[in-house]
């Protein structure tokens, strides 16, 4: 199990999670939610994005156990780039730290990335970012 920040740990108690969920990490950094997050999944899988080539490379050396075990996988992309790669199942949760895109810093960033995850996600899909207690969930539009 990753160690994390008290704010992360926080994070990642919060979120809803289920052994079976596809979860996606926008904006994962070097990916120690992602891990914690595969810690917690059974059958289910996080796919951790980030637009850093340096994040994901960090993120993938640490993740190596957890890709390797298949719970988790790694890809560079920027949310607002964010497409389901052809046979790619849509997610069940996402979450995201910290992304401008989200938290109102960028807002067509933001309007981009929403539409992007209304493709990218199954109906009833959550979307979580940081700036609640700890978190506050943000409507995918449908």
């Amino acid at each position: 199990m990753p160690r994390l920040s008290p704010r992360l740990a926080a994070i990642v108690d919060a979120l809803p999670l289920e052994p079976h969920l596809r979860v996606l990490e926008i904006g994962c950094g070097p990916g120690a939610a992602a891990r914690a997050v595969a810690a917690r999944l059974g059958t289910g899988h996080v796919l951790a994005i980030d637009r850093s080539a340096a994040a994901i490379e960090q993120a993938r050396a640490a993740a190596a156990g957890e890709i390797a075990a298949g719970r988790m996988s790694v890809r560079q992309v920027a949310g607002e780039d964010f497409v389901l790669l052809p046979g790619e199942e849509p997610y069940d949760l996402v979450f995201a730290v910290r992304v401008g895109a989200l938290d109102g810093r960028h807002p067509e960033a933001g309007r981009l990335l929403l539409r992007r995850l209304a493709l990218a996600t199954r109906p009833g899909a959550r979307l979580f970012i940081d700036g609640g207690d700890p978190l506050r969930e943000v409507p995918i539009p449908r």
